[in-house]
């Protein structure tokens, strides 16, 4: 297998870490091992293990497997999804979704459904999208383009395409000047933003696209008055607003989506991953009412909309986050991370980090959080690449029997959003096992 984001030619002594079975927050290697999964998969298993989720993909499976959403034909569940999830945007004033496998596929389409837009208005020459550097947007060739974060770029020439615009990173704690406060920080990034929009021209540009936390990159929350100031500056200019909540959305950061707890108010959204608690392929892109009145005012003048999927909308996925929905509701998680669990394993998280010299900071909302090391806490005295120290930290924590994320010199958690306290106390001590064995190789090392 040809296997994502690992490297192609085999490691000797390295085999791959195979897992077999999973049950609540944990997962099981082939040996037998349990690990809790500090990741939630890949920011997607929000829900943990749900047995009635496999149930609903029976049901669904033995009904109707398969049927397509083609030529105004589609199926009750799709409806059904459809509808609930317009409900649920009701307050970002969405009006209508559409239906991808996966979170790529989404901002490709919100891509699409943007230049569809300025089409429809009669101004063609609006393509370019601005997007930010570290951003994570997905894989497919329009989304690795959006994203600003070089793996993506290296080697696939000539990704990232020429429609794409990469603004600043919004990291307050790595990017600040002497002496500069949040908010001035906020104003520096938007009036850089609102430099760019102008040498490249107003007229040129189709939308701006933003995680309301940049998730891949670093877990990088915004500063203080950023969405604020930003919005303004995409107002004055009269582009589009794209929320990549692929990963913040259901539930992660206390709301059901992201854009509400930064008082966001995007005109297109993309999501994916736990809306179906990733156990079958779904994302949707959210399309408000700005931009579905368009579409629907210009349908009859530009001819169908040419664009859709064979798996857009399939039965068993829409069954699935059907019932995903339906636990989210029932066991109110964004109340639970955002009175319960969020702020107990974010101060569990700054405990530890303001106990060690070797993380300079800990940052994060909800239930993501990142710690990123460095020397003396000092955010320019990175640690020599050779030591990896992140990679080290995670393997130590394999070994403990806890899943995290190193990217870079950044540790990454978000782990399910059912997690209990007991399960959250057992996290941190085997992460404070792992940093100490991280301390111990640094001091030894250097």
């Amino acid at each position: 297998m040809l296997a994502p984001f690992t490297s192609s030619k085999p490691v000797p002594g390295q085999p791959p870490l195979v897992m077999v079975k999973a049950e609540g927050c944990y997962v099981y290697d082939r040996t037998g091992k349990s690990y809790l999964d500090g990741l939630a998969g890949l920011w997607s298993t929000s829900l943990g293990v749900q047995p009635r989720l496999a149930e609903a993909a029976k049901k669904q499976m033995d009904k109707l497997p398969y049927y397509h959403s083609f030529w105004n034909r589609t199926t009750d569940v799709a409806s059904q999804l459809s509808s609930e999830l317009v409900d649920l945007g009701k307050a970002l004033d969405v009006k209508k979704v559409f239906f991808t496998t996966s979170g790529s596929e989404a901002n490709d389409t919100n891509v699409k459904i943007a230049w569809y837009y300025w089409n429809a208005l009669g101004k063609p020459g609006r393509k370019k999208i601005i997007s930010r550097l570290k951003a994570y947007h997905g894989v497919t060739i329009a989304a690795s383009s959006l994203s600003g974060l070089p793996t993506l770029h290296k080697a696939f020439e000539p990704i990232p395409l020429d429609f794409v615009r990469h603004t600043d990173t919004p990291h307050f704690w790595r990017y600040r000047h002497p002496g500069e406060t949040e908010s001035e920080f906020s104003n520096r990034l938007a009036a850089n933003l609102e430099n760019l929009i102008q040498k490249e021209g107003p007229e040129t540009i189709a939308a701006f696209v933003a995680e309301p936390i940049m998730g891949a990159g670093g877990v990088i929350p915004p500063p203080e008055g950023y969405f604020d100031k930003v919005q303004q500056v995409l107002k004055k200019y009269e582009i589009l607003f794209i929320a990549d909540e692929v990963v913040t959305a259901f539930g992660r950061i206390g709301h059901m989506f992201g854009s509400e707890h930064f008082q966001i108010r995007p005109d297109l959204i993309t999501t994916a991953k736990a809306i179906s608690n990733a156990y079958v392929p779904l994302g949707a892109s959210f399309i408000t009412q700005r931009v579905a009145d368009v579409v629907d005012a210009h349908s009859g003048a530009m001819g169908t909309f040419g664009h859709g999927f064979t798996y857009s909308g399939h039965p068993v996925s829409c069954a699935v986050a059907l019932e995903a929905l339906k636990i989210y509701h029932e066991l109110k998680i964004p109340r639970r991370v955002r009175e319960d669990i969020g702020p107990i394993f974010q101060s569990g998280l700054r405990t530890i980090g303001e106990g060690s010299d070797i993380i300079g900071e800990v940052r994060g909302e909800g239930m993501m959080a990142a710690m990123e090391l460095v020397r003396n806490k000092d955010p320019n005295c990175p640690f020599p690449p050779e030591l990896s120290t992140a990679s080290y930290l995670a393997s130590r924590a394999l070994e403990y029997g806890l899943i995290v994320r190193a990217v870079g010199d950044i540790v990454i958690l978000s782990p399910p959003l059912v997690i209990s306290h007991a399960e959250l106390s057992e996290m941190m001590a085997k992460l404070r096992m792992a940093l100490q064995d991280t301390e111990n190789m640094i001091a030894y090392k250097t």
